[in-house]
């Protein structure tokens, strides 16, 4: 509602308000403000909506200004500078067709239908081109348009892809696009109000890319760049970038025996022993912690009747990712996850309210089937561990377990190592099952959780599992990469669905809620980014070879074995290098091996009843005694040192 006098109240954040004429744009409102203010700012938000300088104000409004390196500002700057790339490439190349180029995290990309596929000189050239359109500063601005004058102005061009796109969309809808010189496409926005306002940007690579990601549709060609508000930042980043790859879990898995993958069973990790003993390393750490916060471990089994995923709401809402079999002429489904499971063993026992909560825990394997395209080493495969779990409780216990399961979840992160998380709250999705109010009930109640422990966090609307609202959590490895691995998430339908029932105070049956819960995730996934996050030179408990005894020559071997077996004793996992090599080479290659101690024995060493030690990455550390030596390593793992 606007004022008596005509005027709209425009309130900013931290509660500042004045009043305006209504018409008045984004722009001109931050020109008032002073124009130097206005040259720092790209677009802003309305009602916390984001929208274009351009924008007409026309009551009363809440506004935020965003600048280019505020994150709703930075996914502005790199939307747009993909549309900066998308009219470059057809100046360059003009009979090649335009498709989608959404911004991503730190990122864009843009889809092409080109006969030949794009070089690296050809993004050098992009590049230029890019780099000439900022600096005719053109204008970039919103149009709308009717549907069927839309479909006729992007077929008279020859875009037939935008011409599809346009033609699902329902005829009374009006069509946005946003056109900066003789380049026009559709987009919501809002963008750059020029293009001189673009920072710095970069090409990254060129990959295939199925047109809407189905394999039976054309291949195109798909360019990924990256673009900040400044030169330093996107340095900073391209460097992110190189030690990425030196990071990369794929290629230090090779290196370091870890795991491989074989065309006979795609996107399915093979671990070797050295990997196997990590993976263990990881689900060992949850089961303790598993044990600790009260948690019963059960086994079910990979493959179940394909009725049971009817109830359960899984075949109509993932049957797409799901693979199935047939039993005795009946059909079976290979299980994409375990809850279906854990609902079976709880409704197999009469439970009364006394019993609960209860709290089940498995690493269950689970099948789902991901397109070739999107499989990435150890980060997205085919079949994979879970650090599964499922709390029935009643309504009145959600707000205790669910603040149990967040305490654990933090303790394990920082265990490993991961110090920094952010915490997501995601609501109802399009696809779901449940009444509206049951999914009210279910957001409050996590919502209340966060509140109570004073956590911050994201909501993130509309990103719930299908049956519920979920908290994810996203941990930063050392580059600053987030990582979605653990989640709560609230069910009140599934065992409903189900017919899981237990006998409450009052005699009657009643249903119970439903917690699942997963700390690291997938254990693949989670290996992937340990990996990564330590450039797999692991701490002392996490190696998966702790201590490589380095024997100058064989006469040292009798002592060298008497180390071993005592430290074998103590439990440490350890190797000897017996190979005919001179000390330097065998300390390298411990080095390359990334073991964290190395014991140097000789003919000082054996005198004095000692051993030389050297750290990874540190070197010397010393002589010592194998006793001294002993409690050192051992307090080192107690404490999980990092």
């Amino acid at each position: 509602m606007s004022s008596s006098n005509g005027d709209i109240t425009v309130k900013y954040p931290g509660g500042k308000s004045e009043k305006v004429s209504p018409g008045i744009t984004v722009a001109e409102l931050a020109a008032q403000i002073s124009p130097n203010f206005l040259n720092q700012l790209i677009a802003a938000k309305v009602d916390g909506k984001p929208v274009d300088l351009a924008y007409k104000l026309a009551r009363d409004v809440d506004v935020e200004f965003l600048k280019p390196d505020s994150e709703d500002g930075h996914e502005i700057l790199l939307h747009s500078t993909a549309h900066l790339m998308a009219q470059a490439v057809k100046r360059l190349y003009p009979n090649t067709q335009v498709t989608i180029g959404p911004a991503i995290e730190n990122g864009f990309y843009y889809d092409f239908d080109r006969d030949e596929p794009f070089t690296d000189d050809d993004l050098a050239a992009i590049e230029a081109e890019m780099q000439k359109i900022v600096e005719e500063n053109i204008p970039v601005q919103r149009q709308e348009i009717p549907r069927n004058d839309a479909i006729e102005l992007f077929r008279s061009m020859g875009e037939n892809y935008k011409v599809e796109i346009i033609s699902e969309i329902d005829e009374k809808e009006t069509i946005s696009a946003y056109r900066q010189g003789e380049f026009i496409d559709l987009c919501r926005g809002p963008h750059l109000p020029a293009t001189g306002k673009a920072g710095a940007f970069k090409l990254l690579s060129v990959a295939g890319a199925y047109w809407r990601g189905d394999e039976r549709n054309k291949m195109l060609s798909r360019i990924y760049g990256t673009a900040f508000p400044t030169k330093k930042e996107l340095k900073k980043y391209l460097n992110m970038l190189e030690e990425a790859k030196r990071r990369d879990h794929r290629k230090l898995g090779k290196e370091l025996d870890l795991f491989s993958f074989h065309d006979e069973a795609p996107a399915n990790a093979f671990f070797h022993p050295k990997g196997t003993t990590v993976y263990n390393l990881i689900m060992d750490t949850v089961a303790q912690s598993n044990l600790r916060y009260g948690y019963q471990e059960v086994n079910t089994p990979l493959i179940m009747n394909v009725s049971l995923w009817h109830q359960s709401g899984h075949y109509d809402n993932y049957r797409e990712n799901m693979y199935f079999t047939k039993v005795d002429d009946k059909d079976f489904a290979v299980k994409p996850m375990n809850c279906p499971g854990h609902l079976l063993i709880f409704k197999s026992t009469p439970r009364s309210y006394r019993d609960l909560p209860v709290r089940m825990s498995e690493f269950g394997r689970v099948h789902r089937h991901e397109r070739s395209g999107v499989t990435h080493g150890l980060f997205r495969v085919r079949t994979f561990v879970q650090d599964d779990a499922h709390i029935f409780c009643t309504e009145d216990d959600i707000q205790k377990e669910v603040g149990l399961v967040l305490d654990q979840i933090f303790e394990i992160y920082r265990t490993f190592g991961f110090d920094n998380v952010h915490v997501e709250l995601s609501t109802r999705p399009e696809k779901s099952i449940g009444s509206a109010e049951v999914w009210e009930k279910s957001e409050a109640a996590l919502e209340a959780v966060l509140k109570d422990k004073a956590i911050e966090y994201k909501l993130n609307p509309g990103d719930g599992a299908f049956y519920g609202p979920k908290i994810d959590f996203h941990i930063l490895d050392s580059l600053g990469r987030s990582w979605q691995c653990g989640t709560a998430q609230l069910d009140f339908s599934m065992p409903e669905q189900l017919g899981i029932s237990y006998t409450g105070e009052d005699g009657q049956d009643h249903t119970p809620v439903m917690i699942h819960r997963a700390v690291v995730g997938s254990l693949e996934r989670f290996m992937g980014i340990l990996i990564e996050h330590y450039a797999a030179s692991f701490p002392l408990w996490l190696a998966p070879i702790q201590v490589k005894l380095l024997p100058i020559a064989d006469r040292h071997f009798d002592y060298t074995d008497q180390i071993a077996s005592r430290l074998l004793k103590a439990g440490f996992r350890v190797e000897v290098n017996r190979k005919n090599e001179k000390i330097g080479q065998k300390v390298r290659q411990a080095e390359l091996e990334k073991v964290p101690v190395m014991l140097i024995v000789g003919d000082k060493e054996i005198e004095n009843q000692q051993v030389s030690v050297r750290r990874h990455k540190q070197g010397d550390a010393g002589a010592m005694s194998l006793d001294e030596l002993l409690e050192q390593l051992l307090n080192e793992i107690r404490e999980k040192a990092h």
